[in-house]
């Protein structure tokens, strides 16, 4: 950089002296480019080192800071495999301990004798003689800035943890602060995005020292205001992008459906709409109603009956003499939308066709054709429908099931394709409001509360491996009586392993808590649907199926289920939303603590549709008092989805919420980091002031939202209209 150049938090990493070319490279790895991103690389954790101990007080195998004298020479010597082990004697006014360092080729000119240092590490006990093998040191001297909470960073090839600590601390010295090395360059500080009036309402410190205080804390409670700002600030920018996107919606024309009677269509139900159900048809058709574009979500617990209500939006669409679409997430669930589907509406009048990756080339041009002439009423496909070639002569309704599970470059595309339409989303996943403000706070929700009358209750059971005998019996029995089961595996062919990192301080200890529990061995769906048709129940039709499955094949294998050839379908997850096989009383779920509650209560929606009795049997040897054991015990208790989500968020984070690429819907690159799902009133606080900041300034153009407008066009899926 040149002399008077302005400093900002676009300004590459190598402006710190001591980042060379290779080095910049390593950083560039960790997303850290620039100074922004390099005050973005929050820390994993924290060594608490402020709270020195004395060697005759300090408690043995957990970490501990000592200030040491050096009191022998430190004695090098050679192991075997180009190995070295130094050691020396250190000590203080109550008692001595041995230093023992590996591979530490300088240890024996870094410690002299009569040098004082601070030593992090576990103390151990071997014969009476105090040890502390490979410590954290720092020279400890009259005068000496020692951090009482040290910063542990996430690390890449290149990188040590004092290279990453000491160019994050210059990063924010050049910022943040008004006299820093590179005088000669202008520095301007990031804009606090919060406006003041926030920051005042919620408590919450200034950008600056929440910056300084997540790297470099003095105490837990410092620690704690950092992360709270900056886990407010994650919450705030994503609400206030939702509620900017929910405005800009309500500016675009949508076709105004002039007829929204439903008498004709519901003439057609073979059931009458429950009372929840008729309130979710009267907003549709309320929204449809103007030409403003409708953006609802409809979310309900499983069999609530949310795809009738759907089925009513496209008849709206249809009678008007537009066009529907409706994509789901899976050629199953397409499939089964369009069997549910097809037979109504063609009674109606209406021409209803399937578009999935199956389709064979011949018959999909013939159905783009005949869309794009206006001959197709009624679409239901896959990710198929988003393709460059579909095109519709007058498109009205858009609906999407399961919207979080497609990614985000699939949502986009469909957001393209939906512009100037009514959007209607589906998700048979009951979402606790707040989660619903972040995940959907673009969208005017709908929650179906009622169940369909006659649907029965799924008796649930939980049971460890010294059932198998008798769960093989009750299988049996089932099938004897002419049912089918679903045995449900987590992996479609081997285990995997888990990594489990700790530090002593972790900023999950404040925002998000996650027991560590030993895994068993989990079963694969390809090995036990062998097991089970070469072993178990050799008489009997055992299929299998998998997300890895060709198209052709799981259709194949969900047929032979459907229709009775199979009565027992071994599955990964692939069956969990959708399916609809009346047949199906049982469903059980191998290594159920390896799911979470939300997805557990949809597999058991599967089953419990017809009009015999259903069972849901979990299968688990998580241990009694475990957070997994008291997970399953939540799906044994309770039968209401709303009650299990809210526990699922609780337990588990927004894990089964939200698209397993860990993004925010179509919200880009903006990902949380330090905010938790799970936080119910920082989400509302959050939410509440991001909603009052656009109703009172809706374009962001007030001076003192200048530093919010900033941040947004920042965003990677940000509005133009932000960085203007």
């Amino acid at each position: 950089m040149k002399k008077g150049e302005i400093i900002s938090v676009r300004t590459p990493v190598d402006v710190i002296p001591g980042i060379s070319t290779v080095r910049k490279k390593s950083f560039d790895a960790l997303g850290a480019n620039d100074l922004g991103g390099l005050a973005d690389h929050f820390p994993r954790g924290y060594q608490n080192r402020k709270n020195i101990c004395k060697l005759a007080d300090a408690p043995i195998g957990t970490p501990v800071s000592l200030i040491l004298t050096v009191g022998t020479d430190p004695k090098s010597v050679k192991l075997r495999g180009n190995l070295s082990l130094t050691k020396f004697k250190a000590f203080d006014d109550s008692g001595s301990c041995e230093i023992v360092f590996y591979n530490r080729t300088y240890a024996d000119k870094s410690y002299p004798r009569g040098s004082t240092h601070r030593f992090y590490g576990r103390l151990t006990c071997d014969k009476n003689v105090l040890r502390l093998n490979s410590p954290e040191t720092e020279p400890y001297y009259d005068g000496a800035k020692l951090l009482p909470m040290v910063p542990i960073y996430p690390l890449t090839a290149g990188l040590s943890q004092k290279i990453v600590m000491n160019s994050v601390r210059r990063a924010l010295d050049l910022l943040y602060s008004k006299e820093s090395e590179l005088a000669a360059y202008t520095s301007i500080p990031p804009a606090d995005p919060i406006p003041s009036e926030v920051r005042k309402k919620y408590n919450l410190c200034a950008r600056a020292y929440a910056y300084e205080n997540i790297h470099f804390p003095s105490d837990e409670e410092t620690l704690k205001q950092a992360g709270d700002r900056l886990a407010f600030e994650e919450l705030f920018l994503l609400s206030v992008k939702l509620n900017y996107t929910k405005r800009t919606q309500k500016r675009e024309i949508a076709p105004r459906m002039t007829d929204t009677e439903l008498n004709g269509f519901l003439s057609m139900l073979p059931y009458e709409l429950t009372g929840a159900q008729k309130k979710v048809c009267a907003a549709i058709c309320e929204d449809m109603a103007v030409n403003v574009p409708m953006s609802r979500l409809v979310a309900g617990d499983v069999g609530s009956g949310k795809t009738v209500c759907a089925a009513a939006g496209a008849y709206i669409a249809m009678k008007n003499g537009y066009q529907a679409a409706m994509m789901a997430p899976t050629e199953i669930l397409a499939r089964q939308h369009y069997n549910d589907m097809s037979e109504l509406f063609n009674k109606l009048g209406y021409k209803v066709e399937l578009l999935i990756g199956a389709t064979k080339a011949s018959e999909k041009k013939r159905i783009l054709e005949a869309l794009k002439e206006g001959k197709v009423d009624f679409i239901i496909g896959t990710h198929s429908l988003i393709g460059d070639k579909v095109e519709f002569k007058a498109a009205g309704l858009v609906i999407t099931d399961e919207q979080h599970r497609f990614g985000v470059r699939q949502r986009a595309a469909l957001g393209e394709k939906a512009r100037g339409v009514h959007v209607l989303v589906m998700s048979a996943t009951p979402i606790p409001r707040t989660l619903a403000l972040i995940l959907y706070g673009d969208l005017d929700i709908s929650q179906i509360n009622e169940m369909p009358p006659g649907r029965q209750k799924v008796d649930t059971f939980v049971v460890n491996e010294s059932y198998r005998d008798r769960l093989n019996g009750f299988i049996r029995k089932q099938v004897d009586a002419g049912h089918r089961v679903y045995i449900v595996c987590p992996t479609v062919e081997e285990a995997q392993t888990e990594a489990d990192d700790e530090t002593d301080v972790s900023l999950s200890d404040f925002f998000e808590f996650f027991e560590k529990e030993e895994k068993p061995a989990l079963k694969s769906t390809l090995e036990y649907a062998r097991k089970l048709r070469e072993e178990i129940f050799p008489d009997l039709g055992v299929g299998y199926i998998h997300g890895k499955m060709k198209s052709a094949e799981k259709e194949a294998a969900m047929n032979a289920f459907v229709n009775g050839e199979t009565q027992i379908l071994v599955s990964t997850t692939v069956i969990e939303v959708g399916v609809n096989v009346p047949e199906a009383t049982l469903m059980i779920v191998e290594n159920a603590e390896r799911f979470g509650l939300s997805q557990l209560h949809q597999l058991r929606g599967r089953v419990g549709r017809g009009k015999e009795k259903s069972y849901c049997v979990l299968v688990s040897d998580a241990k009694a008092g475990t957070s997994s054991a008291k997970r399953l015990e939540v799906m044994r208790m309770t039968s209401d989805g709303y009650a299990i989500a809210e526990r699922d968020l609780e337990q588990r984070g927004p894990g089964d919420f939200i698209s397993s690429g860990g993004d925010i819907r179509q919200h880009g690159k903006l990902k949380l980091r330090l905010a938790s799902f799970t936080d119910a009133a920082l989400i509302m606080d959050a939410s509440e002031a991001a909603a009052s900041v656009i109703s009172k300034d809706p374009e962001l153009s007030l001076p003192e939202h200048a530093g919010l407008k900033q941040a947004l066009g920042e965003l990677a899926d940000a509005n133009a209209s932000f960085a203007n």
